[in-house]
């Protein structure tokens, strides 16, 4: 269903380059009212900042493999998201996650032999250029308030980010995370639409956790964050049925013939 994205340059993002006040003293942002970047994307990643806010709308799932990740589930099947439109403008009430509200900045490092990190932007966002009109970047060669508020929140995102890695990591070492299925059945079909390829809570080890690891990660903030993981796993079902109205539901397996008896 879904993995960590392996590319090298992360989802939404088709190049970075450094803000420069130099190379980029005339540029400005402009608003946006959609996001044609995701109309495709089915799964976006999470930080726990947002599992309690998400959890209303989207199922939370963790990505499979050994560096699994919180990810919103916008869609159950690839390319599919059900919250925007062809257009990429949302269809109704939806929670949109920050690292879509981040986009086209981002955080980088510039050089392997440091950890600095310096602001970016992808270049091929329509959001922002050396337009006539919007807010601009830099005001007397210095960045502006816009652009310090944009530095703000990605900053604000990578701790965020690492807050996540030690809650995956936590959850790792205590063995709570296991390979996920969810079967749904559907009128008129034989066979369940079956989902696989991620990786969720085991509620079974969660009861049997010892009363130490127990206050352990209640005292942490652990143990809300999973329950909101655990509760939006109730959502698959109505993303499942939003994209069978959309007509973007899942095409059903025919069925395997039987062997004619001797």
């Amino acid at each position: 269903m879904a993995s960590a994205p392996a590319n090298t340059l992360p989802i939404f993002y088709n190049d970075l380059i450094p803000l420069s006040s130099l190379d980029h003293a005339d540029f400005r942002s402009k608003a946006v009212d959609s996001a044609p970047f995701l109309t495709s994307q089915h799964a976006i990643p999470l930080t726990i900042d947002e599992f309690v806010s998400a959890q209303r709308f989207v199922p939370i799932i963790f990505s499979a493999g050994a560096d699994s990740v919180p990810l919103a589930l916008m869609g159950l099947n690839e390319g599919v998201n059900i919250f925007v439109d062809e257009d990429g403008k949302l269809r109704g009430p939806a929670y949109v996650p920050a690292y879509v509200r981040r986009y086209p900045w981002m955080l980088a490092k510039l050089r392997p032999d440091t950890d600095e990190l310096s602001l970016c932007f992808d270049p091929t966002s329509p959001a922002i250029g050396a337009f006539e009109d919007g807010q601009p970047l830099f005001e007397d060669g210095k960045p502006s308030e816009l652009t310090q508020g944009v530095l703000k929140f990605c900053e604000d995102f990578e701790q965020a980010a690492a807050r996540t890695g030690q809650f995956v990591r936590e959850l790792q070492d205590m063995d709570l995370l296991m390979d996920g299925e969810v079967a749904i059945q559907t009128p008129g079909n034989e066979q369940p639409f079956v989902y696989r390829g991620f990786r969720m809570i085991n509620e079974e080890k969660l009861r049997d956790l010892r009363g130490d690891q127990l206050r352990k990660i209640n005292q942490s903030g652990m143990l809300p964050l999973i329950h909101a993981h655990l509760f939006s796993l109730q959502l698959m079902r109505d993303i499942f049925e939003a994209q069978v109205n959309l007509g973007k539901g899942p095409i059903p397996q025919p069925a395997v013939p039987q062997p004619a008896e001797a």
